[in-house]
């Protein structure tokens, strides 16, 4: 089930959700408008999973900053969210959407207990200026069913995420691909 608007401001307002910074006029009827946040890490050269991604960082000035076709780009949202009551699905929105820009397509679900600055995927269809803090997509609070399973609780792999973060798929393969 996923909260309206209304719903997301009171599990706000009761601590049962974390956004921060919040600002009540970006609630949609279904979903939160959250923002991009100040920095990329780009990645333009061939990628191995059985390595750690190599990039440049750099911070996007307020006067924008170009994306390009071909380069993945890694990004963050300017709010912080999470919830030990509400799952999370992060997605990019129709605006940013009609711009070419794709946004965070292979991994959307924010697990219960998962309060974080979303690492995010950014793809360009064509060359496109973003800016720091512009709106880039849509989050929505799912209620879960059943047994609550915190992510922070299962000490997963990305739990301790506190800023722009890398695939880590090489500690997995340990050494080398098989």
């Amino acid at each position: 089930m996923i909260l309206t608007g209304p719903a997301i401001a009171a599990a706000q307002t009761a601590g049962e959700i974390v956004i921060d910074p919040y600002d009540p006029a970006r609630l949609s009827p279904n979903a939160y408008d959250w923002r991009l946040g100040d920095t990329l890490r780009i990645c333009d050269t061939d990628l191995d999973a059985a390595s750690p991604t190599p990039y440049a960082e750099t911070a996007i000035p307020d006067s924008g900053y170009v994306l390009h076709p071909g380069v993945l780009y890694l990004g963050i949202t300017h709010e912080r969210t999470g919830s030990e009551a509400y799952a999370q699905f992060l997605n990019g929105n129709r605006t940013t959407g009609a711009l070419g820009i794709w946004v965070h397509v292979s991994a959307p679900l924010g697990h219960q207990g998962h309060a974080i600055h979303w690492t995010l995927e950014i793809r360009a269809a064509r060359p496109v200026r973003v800016y720091p803090r512009m709106t880039f997509g849509k989050l929505v609070f799912l209620r879960c069913l059943g047994t609550p399973a915190s992510y922070q609780q299962h000490g997963l792999k990305y739990a301790a995420t506190a800023g722009i973060d890398i695939s880590r798929l090489y500690e997995e393969l340990a050494g080398g691909a098989t």
